[in-house]
């Protein structure tokens, strides 16, 4: 097998494993403290867009392969970012939520860029999703849409610490915080409902009074 699908062998077991969230569903908190556990860290620096001193902070769960996530990349996040993100009224962080192995390698080599690539490729990868995630030979043509070297890309895919920490955001989401599909949104700790469009986000920020 050539070695990018030898990876992808080496990779998929643990990668199932990695998305069965085990853990019990967290005693009953009050709003103030889900909303301050949402926003402790986790193992790898959050993917964050705004002031740091924002007002609201939006949460995002979302996988790289997932056709809803893609759809508010492209169709409700550059608006919302315009009205809220630029203009300092909320920030906005992207925590992983891979429902599957490909997922899980997106994220990584998205990550593997560095914070000054990381963002536009997300918003890349989301924009092509149909091109690359769901076609024959998807690790390859994700490899390509990331501009990665063959190499770079199999060092990437093999970071074990990076494969853990995306894991974990999305045990965490799970266990603590009920996520079970994306995408999931929360703003100051409250989940909304259903994909939203950028009107329930003005409805939800009017009503914090943002």
């Amino acid at each position: 097998m050539p070695p990018l699908r030898q990876v992808a062998a080496r990779l998929a077991p643990a990668c199932a494993l990695a998305l069965v969230a085990m853990g019990l569903p967290a005693p009953a908190a009050s709003d103030d403290e889900f909303a301050a556990a949402l926003m402790q860290p986790g193992p790898l620096p959050d993917i964050v867009e705004g002031a740091p001193d924002a007002p609201a902070t939006i949460v995002e769960y979302a996988s790289m392969t997932c056709s809803h996530c893609a759809d508010f990349a492209v169709h409700v996040w550059p608006a919302l970012k315009v009205k809220y993100i630029d203009t300092g009224k909320a920030k906005f962080i992207l925590r992983e939520f891979p429902i599957d192995p490909l997922a899980i390698i997106a994220f990584m080599t998205a990550r593997c860029l560095g914070p000054d690539k990381r963002d536009a490729m997300i918003d890349k990868l989301f924009a092509d999703q149909n091109d690359w995630a769901f076609r024959d030979e998807p690790i390859e043509r994700l490899r390509r849409e990331t501009g990665l070297s063959p190499e770079d890309f199999l060092a990437c895919v093999k970071d074990k610490t990076l494969f853990d920490g995306v894991s974990a955001i999305h045990d965490s989401a799970a266990a603590r915080f009920g996520v079970d599909s994306t995408p999931t949104f929360f703003i100051n700790g409250r989940r909304m409902d259903g994909e939203p469009q950028l009107e329930q986000f003005d409805q939800a920020l009017a009503s914090l009074g943002k």
